[in-house]
């Protein structure tokens, strides 16, 4: 753990310029909007250890898979999510002297996220003069990013700044398995008011489409010297005077366009050029003010409000404002990527992540149609699971862990081959979707192709045991994946067991156009059945806390292991995967995510308050919680089970997972889709939010550290505000029909 930003409910800021601390920084003030987004790092020359990154949602590249093993079936590439051109890039002169803050050690030294407004400012001195700079990446106008300077002499000397402002083309990903580059230039140009540079993609062996990106660069203020073009590079140079006392302001202006919005390399340059046309009488002021209204906006339906402690209240609406920045559903061939737009680390793709823990939250916080957009991003990649399972020689679909276009590009066998506990998380996204909004078109429509593929899938990968009369999963991994290879995970069969009941459940209502084109037989759905009836479910007698409890194991052989408390593991090998080989970690009892009690996080109605806690007890203990998904779903099963002290140390653990750095691997980039973690903490954990047969429950308490806490919820065409504080709880009708709802336990009508 690892506090480098000062508490503050709406705002990060530091004043430490600590190397060692640099790339933790950089991914901590990220910015974005859903189309393009960087890290927080410095636009003017920086010699240090930095990771320079730029981001473009939906622009990616196929790596060439690199394994010393190849296997049937395996992923031909790992897509990835690819570092673009370099906008940012600036090299800055006072009175001819570089400024490098790797070099020079500035005065007045600060950065600050403005997570209300979606501003990054950043203010030092250096040379006698003092920056005040300013970005933002816009919520009003995608494909713009601005970056606004300040300019004061602080030794009552006039000096003179020169501005060299580049669009670099020459970029890398660190995490490319050849070490090779993804963008070639097809041109460039110098105009008058502005420059620009046309880049594409490098064409690549697998038929995924080549990427078009141009950037744009123009400038209000200075005086311009000059511009420059190289094979790789254009260059705009400006003049600024600083007087010996008031402040010179300077703004650039970045406009992106991509071929993902326009047909031709002249269609994309034309538009850009369009556009910046069209903000040539906008003022900054205007430019701020329109993107600071969006963020309004979104604060409005979605702030979380916690009284008493800062850091909590800082770390939801940290996660909040990154999740935001990453998806907020403006454009349906989007998905959540685990890094967003702040690294490369996982290829920055789709992962079962957005069904399991980010449609949850946009069901409570935004408009239905923002999760039908995720629902049908994975409809339309139906062709590719279809393809996944058929490399497996399996029917129906499975979908990848890993994608951008529905094809597994995941490049790890463990992951690849056995980590397909991630199918029925498809399925229930659909059952969370049908079940929170009432609404059954989905699954009754296209949705149906989805699920019974996926149940498909269950049925045949599914093994006969007649030694048991009872129907198996061999040779998989379940969310714990500091196990592979095992057999009856619990988790793992559970959930293809609760696909084929709810697949055979809904059938009936399915439409008959589906129907046809699924072609589901009598005898496929006996079949099903006969499966879901007879599933095998591991399960034992184990000493909890000196008594005998009856527990589900998480696999076959999970008990034969050294069952030694995490607790009394030395915190100088933790976290044990950057101490540990990957074998002893694998022979280990330690669990990194949930597991066998994930099944009790998706469907906490399912399973006794005796089950619930039996398994808790023992599963937490051993659990290491090394994956940022880990925290919320305990707190939530804490909260359930009355356990407050462990629901807000997993609810803080959650909250402020990048935050304070906990796993000790934030320097590559945040824990977007984890980032969701708080919000279901708070609203399905300490306020019980659940919706049964059609009616919302809520059952809150308040945590004794916290005087109150408040948010909004979005349910079926209403918006609730829910307050909780040492008196109860209030719940108040902001829009929509009068509406009942239960509230501990008794219906209370609203409006």
């Amino acid at each position: 753990m690892k506090r480098t930003f000062e508490v503050n409910p709406w705002t990060l800021t530091t004043h430490d310029l600590n190397p060692k601390d640099k790339r933790l920084q950089e991914s901590i003030t990220s910015l974005g909007n859903e189309y393009m987004g960087m890290r927080g790092m410095f636009e003017e020359q920086y010699s240090g250890d930095t990771h320079q990154g730029i981001y473009i949602g939906g622009v990616w590249f196929p790596d060439k898979t690199r394994v010393g093993w190849w296997k049937n079936g395996y992923p031909l590439y790992f897509g990835k999510a690819i570092n673009a051109l370099n906008f940012m890039k600036t090299d800055i002169y006072v009175d001819g002297q570089q400024v490098d803050l790797a070099v020079n050690k500035p005065d007045e030294f600060e950065i600050s996220l403005d997570m209300q407004k979606g501003t990054l400012t950043r203010t030092f001195s250096v040379y006698g003069v003092k920056f005040v700079v300013t970005r933002l990446v816009s919520a009003a106008t995608k494909e713009l990013a601005d970056l606004h300077y300040e300019f004061t002499s602080t030794d009552g000397k006039a000096h003179t700044i020169k501005y060299d402002a580049s669009i670099d083309a020459d970029v890398a990903n660190e995490d490319s398995n050849y070490d090779e580059k993804f963008w070639q230039v097809l041109g460039a140009g110098n105009e008058s008011d502005a420059s620009y540079i046309v880049t594409q993609t490098v064409p690549n062996d697998f038929g995924v489409p080549q990427f078009t990106v141009v950037g744009r660069q123009a400038f209000i203020g200075g005086k311009k010297t000059g511009s420059e073009k190289t094979d790789e590079q254009v260059t705009d140079t400006f003049e600024i005077d600083v007087a010996t006392s008031g402040s010179t302001t300077f703004e650039k202006r970045v406009i992106v366009t991509t071929s993902r919005d326009y047909d031709g390399t002249d269609a994309i340059v034309n538009a850009g050029a369009k556009l910046l046309k069209t903000l040539t009488s906008a003022s900054y002021q205007d430019i701020y003010d329109a993107h600071v209204a969006e963020w309004g906006k979104r604060w409005e339906k979605a702030d979380v409000q916690i009284e008493g402690d800062d850091a909590a209240q800082q770390g939801i609406r940290f996660n909040l404002f990154h999740l935001f920045s990453t998806y907020y559903g403006n454009d349906p061939r989007l998905n959540i990527g685990p890094k967003g737009f702040t690294g490369e680390k996982y290829g920055g793709a789709t992962y079962w992540d957005t069904e399991a823990f980010a449609i949850p939250v946009y069901l409570g916080v935004a408009d239905p149609k923002v999760t039908r957009s995720l629902l049908q991003y994975r409809f339309d990649q139906l062709d590719g699971a279809k393809h996944n399972a058929k490399q497996q020689n399996l029917a129906g679909a499975l979908y990848p862990m890993v994608t951008f276009d529905g094809i597994e590009s995941h490049n790890e066998w463990e992951i690849t081959f056995e980590e397909i506990h991630r199918n029925s998380t498809i399925a229930y996204a659909i059952y969370n979707y049908t079940n929170i909004t009432g609404d059954r078109s989905w699954i009754e429509g296209d949705g149906a192709q989805v699920l019974y593929n996926i149940a498909r899938f269950w049925a045949d990968r599914v093994h006969y045991s007649a030694r048991k009369d009872q129907y198996m999963i061999h040779g998989v991994t379940g969310p714990n994946e500091y196990e592979n290879n095992v057999n009856n995970n619990f988790y793992t069969n559970w959930m293809a067991k609760w696909v084929l009941q709810y697949s055979i459940d809904n059938y009936p209502t399915v439409g008959d156009n589906e129907k046809e084109k699924l072609g589901i037989t009598p005898d496929e759905l006996t079949h099903w059945q006969e499966i879901a009836n007879k599933m095998y479910l591991p399960q034992a007698d184990v000493e909890i806390n000196g008594e005998t409890k009856h527990i589900f194991e998480q696999n076959d052989t999970f008990l034969d292991k050294e069952l030694i408390p995490a607790a009394d593991l030395d915190p100088k090998i933790r976290p044990i995967n950057q101490h540990w080989s990957w074998d002893r970690i694998l022979r280990s009892p330690y669990i990194k995510q949930s597991d066998t009690l994930h099944a009790m996080f998706y469907f906490p109605d399912a399973f006794t308050e005796e089950e619930k806690r039996n398994n808790f007890e023992f599963y937490e203990p051993l659990t290491v919680h090394e994956s940022s998904l880990s925290p919320s779903v305990h707190s939530i099963l804490a909260a359930d089970l009355k356990m407050e002290d462990k629901a807000v140390e997993m609810y803080e653990r959650a909250a402020r997972l990048d935050l304070d750095n906990y796993n000790n691997d934030t320097d590559d980039g945040l824990h977007i889709t984890a980032m969701t973690g708080s919000w279901l903490a708070i609203v399905q954990g300490f306020a019980g939010m659940r919706v049964r047969e059609g009616k919302l429950h809520l059952a809150p308490f308040l945590p004794a550290k916290w005087t109150g806490y408040s948010f909004r919820l979005v349910f079926r065409g209403h918006v609730l505000e829910v307050h909780v504080d040492k008196k109860g709880t209030e719940v108040e009708l902001i829009s929509g029909d009068p509406l009942v709802i239960d509230l501990n336990g008794s219906d209370q009508k609203l409006g």
